[in-house]
């Protein structure tokens, strides 16, 4: 037999397998089911709830307790959140991030280390500003961040000089001037650190995003707080050592209350807790429209609990910076844009969920009553009002 017959033969012989289904592996692992997240409305009001609670507590520390040492709180807050964030790094994976960053000893000291000096700086004049000014004016100040951060941005070479954007920024400024000169208790040094303050603080921004263009420090704020922070402390705990602790007596301590103080520590550092989720769950957008509803409610919450005075002129020239501060960061294209978005989305959450959307306008409705009477009581109900202010920490009329 030739090999060509022997082939075919043995091929012929050779059975074929059938077709099967595929079988699963027990050896593989089935795929998790993904953890629950919490909606990003939630990481929202905690950032909100947080940042709004560290100023209002700072204010009532700093001014209405009297414990007029701003370097020394400042410098406790730094020492508490270094050591936080100690802890966390041994203990959870929330500072993972600091493994992926290239740190060195000349790093430390070319870049931490100035950027430290002026995050210290600004937050000093921060707190000093809570001796001199009212919450709402400060607030109002702030909205000129973004200007002061442009200016920096130019000076220190990282985007040439635009006229237009320059123009665009002027609706904020413009803003603050008219409510600057309806601030009825207008304390020319007060004005001056929370201008410093703001200047320290755009630098410091400008030095940080300097210093993240490159992929190998590309941090999250809780990183950057675990590094920051023990260099902060240091410097204003030397500063505080000669300008404050001399006069810094166990009394101030104990009429605040150490209690009082660990609160303010922990309120202050889980708002950098909340930054960090904030950032990882919602957008940039974001962040700017919760700034701004920040602000507003701050200056409500302002004038509600200390009765602080807010005139027409300030509520204009406010109003006007924030639209400023809006356009600026979105652009009139992303403000048409996003403003379509949500006109369809509330249609269709009314289309959808009739009952809860007109459970959502009774309660706007019912917080801008109560805001209106808020500051319509110390007219109307002036015991009663120092009682609540009592209550929250307030000073009352009659011990103001």
């Amino acid at each position: 037999m030739s090999a060509e017959g022997e082939k075919a033969r043995q091929s012929g012989e050779i059975s074929r397998p059938e077709p099967t289904l595929p079988t699963v592996n027990p050896a593989v692992d089935k795929p998790e089911p993904p953890k629950p997240s919490f909606h990003p409305a939630v990481y929202v009001t905690a950032w909100i709830t947080l940042s709004s609670s560290v100023i209002l507590f700072n204010k009532h520390i700093l001014d209405y307790a009297q414990f007029r040492f701003p370097i020394i709180l400042t410098t406790w807050h730094l020492a508490f959140a270094t050591f936080m964030t100690q802890v966390l790094a041994r203990t959870t994976t929330l500072l993972d991030g600091r493994k992926t960053v290239k740190m060195t000893g000349r790093v430390y000291l070319r870049a931490i280390v100035p950027i430290g000096l002026f995050f210290s700086l600004s937050l000093i004049c921060g707190n000093v500003t809570y001796l001199y000014l009212s919450v709402a004016f400060i607030q109002m100040l702030k909205a000129t961040t973004p200007v002061a951060v442009l200016f920096a941005t130019w000076g220190m070479g990282m985007a040439p000089v635009n006229l237009k954007v320059l123009m665009n920024v002027g609706l904020i400024v413009l803003g603050v001037i008219i409510a600057s000169f309806g601030e009825i208790k207008f304390v020319l040094i007060g004005f001056l650190f929370q201008i410093g303050g703001i200047i320290f603080e755009a630098t410091r921004l400008v030095m940080v995003q300097r210093l993240l263009s490159s992929a190998e420090y590309k941090m999250d704020p809780l990183v950057s707080l675990y590094y920051f922070a023990p260099v902060c402390a240091v410097m204003n705990g030397v500063t505080a050592l000669f300008l404050e602790v001399p006069n810094l007596t166990m009394g101030h301590i104990y009429n605040v209350g150490i209690w009082t103080l660990l609160a303010n520590a922990v309120v202050a550092f889980m708002l950098n807790v909340s930054v960090v989720f904030l950032i990882g769950k919602t957008s940039s957008l974001v962040m700017t429209l919760c700034g701004v509803l920040k602000d507003i409610l701050l200056v409500a919450a302002s004038m509600m609990i200390w009765q602080t005075p807010v005139t027409g002129t300030q509520f204009f020239g406010y109003s006007i910076s924030l639209i400023g501060l809006v356009y600026y960061k979105l652009g009139a294209d992303k403000i048409r844009e996003y403003t379509g978005q949500a006109g369809r989305a509330w249609a269709e959450y009314g289309a959808n969920y009739p009952a809860q959307r007109k459970f959502v306008i009774i309660g706007a409705g019912a917080l801008i009553f109560f805001l209106f009477m808020g500051t319509m009581g110390p007219s109307y109900a002036p015991e009663s009002v120092d009682r609540v202010k009592g209550m929250l920490g307030g000073a009352s009329a009659g011990n103001a």
